[in-house]
């Protein structure tokens, strides 16, 4: 008998999302045919700066996922973003995020624009990484491509995703979710214990 290569995937994606157990082996293929790890904190990226890193550095901890643009509406959560790492990040928590110019083209700025107009707006200090595409598709990011196996992509941009000490999706929220609503800070308080 010999399963479908949809099933299979099927199958591994319940696992990433928590159905079944965790482990650092792959379990499903991203849209290029590389392997899938079963951890965010397994994949790797790089800083805002250029510089490479591991994800793993995180592990342990839980993290929000953002994906951050400087002239959206939705760009003032900057502030509501930076307050609730400042409040959590004593506790194991930190907010990851990753600029994105999918969505009306409103990140169009260079790393380092980026960078200066994150600090000097909103004075955030938690980690940035390099612009990314969110979009399924084959320039897609692999962190978006782990991170939509459960079905949800960012439909615009702040768009979050809770993953829990293990690594595994816990939570989801569109963008209209602000830092301060009180169902992120359940999710985030929950996964926390």
């Amino acid at each position: 008998m010999s399963w479908s290569k949809s099933f299979i995937a099927a199958i591994c994606g319940l696992t990433v999302l928590g159905v079944g157990a965790v482990s650092d082996r792959a379990v499903a293929d991203d849209n290029k045919g590389a392997p899938m790890p079963a951890s965010f904190y397994a994949l790797s990226t790089s800083r805002l700066n250029g510089e490479p890193v591991d994800l793993k550095e995180y592990a342990g901890k839980v993290a929000l996922v953002v994906n951050t643009a400087s002239k959206c509406g939705y760009t003032p959560q900057y502030k509501g973003l930076q307050e609730l790492y400042t409040d959590l990040s004593p506790r194991g928590f930190v907010i990851l995020g990753f600029p994105s110019n999918d969505f009306g083209g409103q990140e169009p700025g260079t790393a380092e624009e980026i960078k200066t107009f994150c600090e000097l707006n909103y004075k955030v200090t938690f980690p940035m990484f390099s612009k990314v595409v969110t979009k399924a598709g084959p320039d897609q990011s692999p962190i978006y491509t782990w991170l939509g196996q459960g079905g949800n992509l960012p439909q615009w941009n702040f768009s979050k995703y809770v993953i829990g000490k293990d690594g595994r999706v816990v939570a989801f929220f569109p963008s209209k979710v602000t830092p301060d609503a009180p169902e992120l800070r359940a999710a985030i308080e929950s996964a926390l214990k």
